[in-house]
C-alpha cells in the first residue's frame, strides 16, 4: 500500500458498528485516520467532553493508559504513534464514564493486503469484541522487511492458513516465526464450475471449509491469540471466517456484512501473490489461472462482493447454514463442535 492510499483510508472503530451501540455509549462514529508514519488523527462524536487515553496493549485500561487530551469537547485528537507498533487509545465520555477502546482497523502495509483487525465491533448486548487479538488478512508473500517488523509487533501466537496446497506453494509467505496450521486441499475444489465468484462459490462454503474452521475455532477456544487467517484476497474465505467468529460473539449480520465489504477497499491485489510465469506452469491449471487473473487489467482493482442485485455474495452462505442447520450456532455445534458453552467462553475471552 502506499502512504498515499494509507493517508487517506479511514481505520478503526467506525460508523459499521452504530447500530450495536447502546445508548448509554455516549461515544459514537469513532474512528483513526492514519496521516503519516508517526501519526494519527482520531475522531468521534459525543454530548459531553471526552478524554481521550493512549496504551500499547489492547486490554489497557484508564488507569494504565497515558492521558493525551483532557475534556476535549472538539471531537478530534492526533497523536503521535511508534510507526512500527499499533497504539491503542481510549475514549471516556464524561457525561456518563463509558469508555470506547479504538485502534487501527487496517494494519499499514507497504505491500500487505486486506491485513486488518476484526476488533472494536459492537454487539448486541453492548459489549465490545477486543482489539488486537483477531486479524485476518490477504497473501503476505510479498511484504517487504518493514512490513514484517510490524507484523512481527503484533506478537502473532498462531495462524491458520486457508489457501489451497496450490496458493500456498505458488506464493508462500514471508511471515516466519509463527506456528501455521492449514488444512490441504486443491483450489480445483473452490473453483469447479469456473471461478466467477457469486453466491454459488458462497453456498459451499459452509461444507467445504469445515476442517479448517474446526482447527480456527479450536485455536479461538483454547486462548491460542493473538491469531492471525488469511487466503489469498482475505475476503472470501477469510470473510466466511470472519462472518463465523462475529456471529459467535453476538455482532449483529448486517454490520458483519458491512465489514465484509471493507475488502472491496482494503485489497491491494498486485500484493497478494508474486508475478505468476504461466510458461514455467505448463501443466498446473491453478498457476493458469492466477496467471491470467494477473494480466487482466479488469482485476488489479477489488470488485464488489455483491450480485447485479446489490446482495452480497456472503449472504448466500449465511443462507446455505440457516437453511441447512437452522442458524450460524447449529452449524457451529453440529460441523465445527463449538458448543453453547464454547460460546460463553468465547465472549468472556474475546469481549469487553
Amino acid at each position: 500500500m502506499t502512504k498515499m492510499r494509507a493517508n487517506v483510508l479511514m481505520l478503526g472503530f467506525t460508523a459499521l458498528s452504530l447500530a450495536a451501540i447502546p445508548a448509554s455509549a455516549r461515544v459514537a462514529d469513532a474512528k483513526a485516520e492514519r496521516l503519516a508514519d508517526d501519526k494519527v488523527k482520531l475522531s468521534w462524536t459525543a454530548t459531553g467532553k471526552v478524554d481521550v487515553y493512549q496504551a500499547d496493549r489492547p486490554d489497557a485500561d484508564v488507569g494504565s493508559a497515558q492521558l493525551i487530551s483532557a475534556a476535549n469537547g472538539g471531537g478530534s485528537q492526533q497523536a503521535t504513534v511508534d510507526p512500527l507498533k499499533r497504539s491503542y487509545f481510549l475514549l471516556r465520555d464524561r457525561s456518563d464514564d463509558s469508555v470506547t477502546t479504538l485502534s487501527e482497523r487496517l494494519v499499514p502495509l507497504a505491500q500487505g493486503s486486506n491485513f486488518r483487525d476484526i476488533g472494536g465491533y459492537r454487539t448486541m448486548d453492548g459489549r465490545q469484541v477486543r482489539w488486537g487479538w483477531i486479524y485476518r488478512s490477504g497473501g503476505s508473500a510479498m511484504l517487504t522487511p518493514t512490513d514484517l517488523a510490524k507484523v512481527k509487533a503484533l506478537g502473532l501466537r498462531n495462524m491458520v492458513d486457508l489457501r489451497s496446497d496450490e496458493e500456498r506453494q505458488l506464493a508462500p509467505s514471508k511471515i516466519d516465526g509463527v506456528p501455521t496450521t492449514a488444512v490441504g486441499y486443491s483450489m480445483t475444489a473452490i473453483a469447479k464450475g469456473g471461478m466467477q465468484n457469486g453466491a454459488a462459490v458462497y453456498r459451499n462454503l459452509p461444507a467445504q471449509l469445515a476442517p479448517q474452521m474446526r482447527v480456527l475455532f479450536d485455536l479461538l477456544k483454547r486462548g491460542q491469540g493473538p491469531i492471525e487467517y488469511n487466503c489469498s484476497a482475505g475476503q472470501d474465505r477469510t470473510g466466511f471466517a470472519t462472518a463465523l467468529i462475529l456471529s459467535a460473539l453476538g455482532v449483529p449480520r448486517e454490520v458483519i456484512l458491512q465489514d465484509y465489504h471493507l475488502s472491496t477497499s482494503y485489497r491491494q491485489p498486485r500484493f497478494e501473490l508474486p508475478p505468476i510465469n504461466a510458461a514455467l506452469y505448463p501443466d498446473n491449471p491453478v498457476a493458469q489461472m492466477f496467471a491470467g487473473f494477473q494480466g487482466n487489467p479488469a482485476y488489479a482493482k477489488a470488485q464488489p462482493l455483491k450480485d447485479s442485485n446489490g446482495k452480497a455474495f456472503l449472504a448466500s452462505a449465511f443462507e446455505e447454514i440457516d437453511g441447512r442447520w437452522g442458524s450460524v450456532e447449529n452449524y457451529l455445534q453440529q460441523e465445527i463442535g463449538v458448543s453453547a458453552v464454547d460460546i460463553a467462553a468465547l465472549k468472556q475471552a474475546y469481549l469487553r
